[in-house]
């Protein structure tokens, strides 16, 4: 049976396009059902400006209002009932779909989705994971990137059990290396919240590494990195922005310097496949790790391109059954702090 992914078809920053053209490409390549969720008379009118999506598994479910970027995120949440993002999840809560995606407001998408799946058994607060390549060809992931400003060290340490067993799963590594963000490698340094961490993470049943700089993100020496959702943040728009900036780069020294047609050509294929290592839109958003149910939250701007990841590791992510090894893998960890919530 293919998986049903509920997909907020009003979150990007140029709904509802992006969101119908990735559920075309999705529902294409990967076996997969698309609900697209928002006002059904702006979606039907969309829809069939598209013939390639007939007979293709995209249904529509109405949702009567949108949280736009503006909103403020709680007052949204509370407002606006009939939101496309709110519907979207419960369909998740009433297993309807097996995950939900949108591009949509972040901090009203984590709102919502607390509300609406409630958290996880053991987890104060969920945390977004962000995927990113490193200059081995492998991966990495990094949370919180933005769901949590403020952290303690008891957050921290959830998130390093979350993202092992996430990084673990989906990527197929026995025993991923796990790192702690700070300002240098020894124990000592950090601040209070990284030092304090760094005694719980150490403790667990984790291959916990020690301390990890920013320049060691990409360095394909560690797996799963642990931050704050502030430091975390800033730390992915930063990367994102020096990525843009090489890939800028590169394009216009390579139209410099190249004259000759063969090696043009040579040229131009390398630079492709060096975009594509490094464009975002392949990994298909982040994970809200914590909550009871598959959410997924990917940038306002995404393309088609980042829609139809989002879709594909969405549908991987709930038939891996992540939520559930992590509620399991939780309680066998910190069985009292679990009992007590």
């Amino acid at each position: 049976m293919p998986s049903v992914i509920a997909l907020d078809a009003m979150g990007s920053d140029r709904r509802p396009k992006p969101a119908i053209e990735g559920a075309i490409q999705a529902t294409r390549h990967y076996d997969v059902r698309v609900l697209l969720v928002g006002p059904e008379p702006v979606l039907r009118a969309e829809l069939a400006r598209y013939p390639a999506a007939a007979g293709l598994p995209i249904e529509i479910v109405h949702a009567s209002e949108v949280i736009s970027m503006e909103d403020k995120a709680v007052q949204a949440v509370r407002a606006k009932r009939d939101s496309s993002m709110r519907v979207g999840l419960r369909l998740v809560r009433e297993q309807s779909a097996v995950g939900f995606v949108t591009a949509g407001n972040t901090g009203a998408a984590m709102a919502t989705a607390k509300m609406v799946l409630g958290a996880i058994p053991g987890v104060d607060r969920p945390a977004l994971a962000a995927v990113f390549p490193t200059v081995l060809g492998t991966a990495a992931t990094m949370l919180d990137v933005g769901a949590n400003v403020d952290s303690k060290p008891d957050n921290l340490e959830q998130f390093a059990v979350m993202g092992e067993i996430y990084f673990r799963t989906m990527f197929g590594t026995k025993r991923p290396r796990v790192g702690l963000l700070s300002i240098g490698e020894e124990e000592t340094k950090g601040n209070d919240l990284t030092r304090e961490a760094f005694q719980l993470l150490k403790q667990l049943p984790l291959n916990f590494v020690g301390n990890v700089e920013g320049r060691d993100l990409y360095s394909g020496d560690v797996d799963v990195v642990v931050a704050d959702g502030f430091v975390g943040n800033v730390a992915l728009k930063i990367s994102e922005g020096v990525a843009s900036l090489v890939r800028a780069t590169l394009k216009e020294s390579l139209k410099a310097t190249i004259t000759r047609q063969v090696g043009y050509l040579l040229s131009r294929s390398a630079f492709a496949d060096f975009k594509k290592r490094l464009d975002h839109t392949e990994y298909g958003g982040a994970p809200l790790l914590g909550v009871k149910g598959v959410c997924f939250i990917t940038h306002g701007s995404s393309n088609a391109n980042a829609i139809k990841n989002a879709i594909r590791v969405a549908a991987e992510f709930a038939q891996h059954r992540i939520t559930e090894k992590i509620e399991r893998e939780l309680a066998a960890i910190r069985p009292a702090a679990v009992l007590s919530t």
